[in-house]
């Protein structure tokens, strides 16, 4: 037998719509020609506003933490690792369709505060103001770190200076610094181009906002599309840059990122204050203890006013299973314990 659960407000539009009919049965007598015909004008947009009420609260009730339809808005850089999330996610449970469109940064929250989409990933979190105007149009905002990520600096394999002291990039991005020979004597490449993704990126603000840049970058800093460019761009140019998201990289399963990495070579950075002559790649363990510098958080934000699919999303990619895929696309999980392993070599 099969039971269906009744919510009060379709019990109110059942019996608003049970009223309705009963009333349009019967003829309309001693009333005014011009009265009734004033009103009737009203008739079609009630029907239709009763009509979406009926299918909106279908829609909510069919839709759950494991079924549904949605779309998320996810910044371009973390691609590879939402990819493999939502990949997962609908395959263990077939019910539920989640839609990934990838955009810059500046998008992504765009998307969110204009109710476009109700679930992003983004590197950044919302501003006060945003969140006060949010609640008061009646929204909660939710947030959730789910992983921390590394921004890569990666050279020409024809370029070996693969060791960069944490001041020479600073001096870069404050235009101090323009040559490969300002941070390696030695070095015969020629002026610096430091490639990113997108003027709107959240790797570039990332910079901006680390090392106090209030106006415009240096002119040799150039954007291209996305961080698959950046690569393709920094392998055919040896005095070239590039800043990307380290899990477009690192995943060895992934055949993309692999294919990414061997055009490349991956830049080691000394920590801020330079004095022991120690670099860090990043890597996860390094991202873990914050031994490599340029560390961010991973968030994602959900507009939900229900505990629907983009909740039941956000908690499995939170849960020992997602956070799995976290730690298989070389990011850092943050949710779930980590242990590190020193490997001595012999």
């Amino acid at each position: 037998m099969t039971m269906r659960i009744v919510t009060n407000n379709q019990k109110i539009i059942s019996f608003a719509c049970q009223k309705l009919i009963f009333f349009l049965r019967f003829p309309v007598i001693r009333i005014k020609k011009h009265s009734f015909y004033r009103h009737l004008r009203f008739l079609p947009a009630g029907l239709l506003i009763l009509l979406y009420s009926c299918k909106g609260g279908i829609q909510a009730d069919q839709e759950t933490p494991t079924r549904g339809n949605i779309k998320i808005t996810a910044d371009e850089s973390f691609k590879p690792f939402v990819d493999s999330e939502v990949f997962t996610f609908t395959h263990l449970y077939t019910n539920a369709k989640i839609k990934a469109q990838y955009k810059p940064e500046f998008d992504v929250i765009n998307d969110f505060m204009n109710d476009s989409v109700k679930v992003i990933v983004s590197s950044k979190k919302l501003t006060e103001d945003q969140i006060r105007y949010l609640r008061d149009t009646l929204v909660v905002a939710r947030t959730v770190t789910v992983a921390y990520d590394a921004l890569a600096l990666v050279i020409n394999r024809n370029n070996y200076d693969t060791l960069l002291k944490y001041d020479d990039i600073k001096d870069v991005f404050l235009g101090k610094k323009k040559t490969w020979k300002e941070l390696d004597p030695k070095s015969k490449l020629g002026d610096i181009s430091v490639i990113f993704d997108n003027t709107k990126s959240g790797n570039i603000r990332y910079f901006k906002e680390l090392y106090d840049i209030q106006g415009n970058l240096p002119e040799n800093f150039f954007a291209v599309n996305n961080n698959e460019e950046v690569v393709n761009f920094v392998s055919r140019n040896s005095d070239a840059l590039g800043i990307l998201s380290v899990n477009w990289i690192s995943d060895k399963d992934d055949s993309t990122g692999m294919s990414l990495v061997k055009k490349v070579r991956v830049a080691g950075i000394s920590k801020p204050f330079f004095d022991d002559n120690t670099y860090y790649r990043p890597d996860q363990g390094w991202i873990y203890d914050r031994s490599y510098p340029f560390v961010r958080e991973i968030y994602l934000i959900s507009r939900e006013s229900f505990t629907g699919l983009g909740s039941g999303f956000i908690q499995w990619v939170a849960s020992d299973r997602g956070q799995t895929i976290v730690l298989k696309s070389g990011l850092v999980p943050a949710t779930m314990p980590i242990r590190l392993v020193q490997v001595k070599k012999e």
